[in-house]
C-alpha cells in the first residue's frame, strides 16, 4: 500500500479559538484531509487517545503503538504522527523502542496551531503546515525506523530533545542522515502490557548543591514507597558526592526492588567513568545510563519493566536492551 497513515493525537497543532482549545477531532480530521489531499496520498486516523501531551503516559503511547501495528497488518507501512510538543520526545522514543525498524514513522507537532481562530482556514503565521509537510515528505525517503521532524530538521527519535519552550527551532538530536545505533526489533503490544504499564513508577531526582545530610534524608524518604526505577541526574559526566550511608540507602532501595540508574543533568555528551564516580557506582550497585537521552532512557525503562518482572532480570538485560 502506497498511502501514508496520518495519526492525530492532539496538541497545539489542532487547536483553534482565543484562548486556544482543541478543535473536535471529528471536525479537524476531515479538514486536515482536505488541506493535504492535493499534495499527498494520505488516510487520516484519530489516535486511540487524543489529549494534551503533558497528560500523556506510557499507556497512551503503547496504545498508539498497538494501533500502528494493527494498521501494519492492513498493509500500511508509512506513518506520520501529529503529537503535542510537551512530551513529543518521549512519544517518539517510546515508538522507536517498540516499533524498531518494522516500518517508517515520523512524529511531528507544532508551536502554533494549523488553523486560524475560526478554524476555517490555515493560520497566517504557523509552523504546523511546514512541519507536517516535512514529515510527509521524509517518511517516504527515510530508512525504516522512527524519527522526529521539526523546523526543517529530522532527528532519530531516540535522540530527540526539546530545547526551547516557544521558539520554532524547538528540538535537537542526532540528525537522521548521521549514524545512530537504534533499536531494530519490534515488540508486539498486548492487552496485558497496557494494563501492566499503568503501574510503572519512575522517579527522577536532579542533584542540587546541597549538604550530604539533606541528600541522604531525601533518599531515605523513598524507602517508604520506593519506585521501580530511580534515576539520579548527577553533575557533569555523572559526578555525585556520596558517602557510605548514602551507598547503604541505595542497597536498601535495591533490596526493595528499586533499580537505580545514574544519569547526568547535562543535555549533551556521554557519561564518563574516569573519575572517582566509577568506584562508588560499583559499590552502590547502580547502573550507568547508556541510552541516547532522557526520553530514550524512559522508553528503555518502560520496555524493561514490561519484559522482565524482577530487578535481577532487568539488570541482567540492561546492556542488551
Amino acid at each position: 500500500m502506497n498511502k501514508i497513515a496520518l495519526l492525530y493525537m492532539g496538541g497545539t497543532f489542532g487547536c483553534i479559538g482565543e484562548p486556544l482549545a482543541p478543535m473536535p477531532f471529528t471536525e479537524f480530521l476531515p479538514m486536515l484531509q482536505r488541506l493535504i489531499a492535493d499534495d499527498f496520498d494520505v488516510d487520516c486516523f484519530a489516535a486511540p487517545v487524543i489529549k494534551d501531551s503533558s497528560a500523556c503516559t506510557a499507556s497512551d503511547w503503547l496504545t498508539l503503538v498497538q494501533q500502528i501495528q494493527s494498521l501494519q497488518q492492513q498493509g500500511y507501512s508509512h506513518f506520520v504522527v501529529i503529537h503535542g510538543t510537551d512530551t513529543l520526545s518521549y512519544a517518539a522514543a517510546t515508538l522507536a523502542r517498540f516499533l524498531g525498524q518494522s516500518c517508517r514513522v515520523v512524529v511531528t507537532g507544532s508551536q502554533y496551531p494549523l488553523l486560524n481562530v475560526a478554524g476555517r482556514e490555515i493560520r497566517d503565521f504557523t509552523d504546523a503546515r511546514d512541519n507536517l509537510y516535512l514529515a510527509l515528505q521524509q517518511v517516504r525517503t527515510l530508512s525504516k525506523g522512527v524519527y522526529l521532524a521539526f523546523h526543517q530538521q529530522v532527528f532519530h527519535a531516540q535522540t530527540a530533545l526539546k530545547i526551547h519552550t516557544t521558539e520554532l527551532n524547538a528540538f535537537t538530536g542526532t540528525l537522521a542522515a548521521q549514524h545512530c545505533n537504534t533499536v531494530i526489533d519490534a515488540q508486539v503490544i498486548s492487552e496485558a502490557d497496557l494494563i501492566s504499564c499503568r503501574s510503572l513508577s519512575i522517579l527522577n531526582v536532579m542533584a542540587q548543591p546541597i549538604e550530604l545530610e539533606s541528600f541522604k534524608q531525601q533518599l531515605n524518604n523513598l524507602l517508604i514507597h520506593p519506585p521501580h526505577f530511580l534515576v539520579i541526574q548527577g553533575f557533569g559526566t555523572g559526578n555525585l558526592a556520596v558517602d557510605s550511608n548514602i551507598i547503604k540507602i541505595f542497597h536498601q532501595l535495591r533490596l526493595q526492588g528499586c533499580l537505580s540508574i545514574l544519569d547526568t543533568q547535562v543535555c549533551f555528551g556521554q557519561m564518563d567513568q574516569r573519575y572517582a564516580i566509577s568506584e562508588w557506582v560499583h559499590q552502590a550497585q547502580i547502573l550507568m545510563n547508556n541510552t541516547h537521552g532522557h526520553a530514550d532512557l524512559y522508553a528503555k525503562l518502560l520496555q524493561l519493566y514490561l519484559k522482565y518482572s524482577t530487578l535481577e532480570q532487568r539488570e541482567q538485560h540492561w546492556s542488551f536492551a
